[in-house]
């Protein structure tokens, strides 16, 4: 994916977003997104985050220049990932729900918001670390952030708020009690996602999921290309029915990039299911919640997956394979029908690879 997040300064004078957005168009890219960075200087003017898509053929100093030609100071150009798709509100909101159930998590949760990294507190600046640093405490915490543009005051104070929420909540000893278990995941291409139990609050996540798929994906775990679930079945895919359900969701934990069911249908037989948004295929996703979904098995004496999908699903028995399982399949009336015996644990690879 071509998208770049550009800091721009437009100055408060009628038409000049319009102006910026024009010249945007003219070069054939898209934002994607953008929102106001940062306080207005003394004369008003503000610096405004886009986040453009550009076309196969453009390169990004050639729309620095149109956008620069056009009167407009450019002061940040950094390649973006798709998860610098995610809203920022609903991002934020599902941060402080994690911070909240899990104040330990509060170090990441601001690193995920700021879209930074996190640096060691009391290792001085390398070379490597060195583009742009922000030292945010509240109480006893510290935390010290890297990335490559500069720190804005108001993203300082909106870290400070996540660890006062983390202070609070860590008084509370519920909150520990009620933390998820989570694993995170590093991708084929370095990216990374967390795994967790889905929960009744994660409807929302699980429906926008399943919206953003293309027919053909949706096809393949569902039998049915309709974008929006019904009630009755988004229950069901977040387990509120006893099944078990495992969500992929992206480290600021604003969206669900992939998700995986278990459904129990007899004596030591569970039928499964995956679903991996079409921009994060082909990355190691499913793998991962394949795998997931095998140790669960596991833990719960299963002794055979079950699965079903359209004929020429050659991705779902990949999929098993690369989990450890042997599965065999058979057409049934355009449908593809997968078994796969649960192996002993010690047969499966010992080595964690996600290609």
């Amino acid at each position: 994916m071509n998208l770049w997040r550009l800091h721009v300064d437009v100055a408060d004078q009628p038409g000049r977003l319009g102006a910026l957005a024009a010249t945007v168009g003219g070069c054939g890219a898209n934002i994607v997104s953008l929102h106001v960075v940062g306080e207005p200087a003394e004369d008003g003017e503000v610096t405004d985050e886009l986040l453009v898509r550009l076309p196969p053929k453009l390169g990004v100093p050639a729309l620095v220049e149109a956008v620069e030609s056009a009167g407009f100071r450019v002061t940040v150009v950094v390649q973006a990932d798709a998860q610098a798709l995610a809203d920022p509100v609903t991002a934020a909101l599902a941060l402080a729900h994690c911070v909240a159930v899990d104040p330990a998590s509060a170090d990441r949760a601001v690193a995920a918001m700021l879209r930074a990294e996190l640096a060691e507190p009391d290792a001085p600046p390398t070379a490597h670390q060195a583009a742009h640093q922000a030292n945010v405490g509240v109480g006893a915490t510290r935390v010290r952030l890297r990335r490559g543009w500069p720190f804005t005051a108001t993203e300082i104070s909106q870290a400070a708020a996540l660890l006062e929420l983390a202070a609070a909540s860590d008084a509370d000893p519920a909150s520990t009690r009620l933390a998820p278990s989570r694993v995170s995941v590093q991708l084929t291409d370095g990216a990374e996602v967390v795994l967790r139990a889905a929960t009744a609050a994660d409807a929302p996540l699980v429906a926008a999921l399943h919206a953003r798929c293309s027919p053909h994906t949706r096809a393949l775990r569902s039998l049915s290309t309709r974008p929006v679930l019904t009630a009755a079945v988004l229950q069901q895919l977040i387990g509120a029915d006893g099944s078990t359900s495992v969500l992929a969701v992206t480290t600021d934990g604003g969206a669900a990039v992939g998700l995986a069911n278990l459904v129990g249908t007899g004596p030591g037989t569970a039928e499964v299911a995956l679903l991996v948004e079409d921009l994060w295929q082909g990355r190691g996703v499913g793998t991962a919640l394949a795998r997931k979904l095998v140790e669960l098995a596991r833990t719960d004496h299963l002794t055979e997956f079950t699965a079903v999908s359209r004929a020429g699903n050659g991705a779902l028995t990949r999929v098993l394979r690369r989990a450890g399982l042997r599965p065999r399949g058979r057409l049934e009336g355009g449908a593809l029908c997968v078994r796969a015996a649960l192996h002993p644990e010690e047969s499966s690879p010992t080595e964690v690879s996600l290609a």
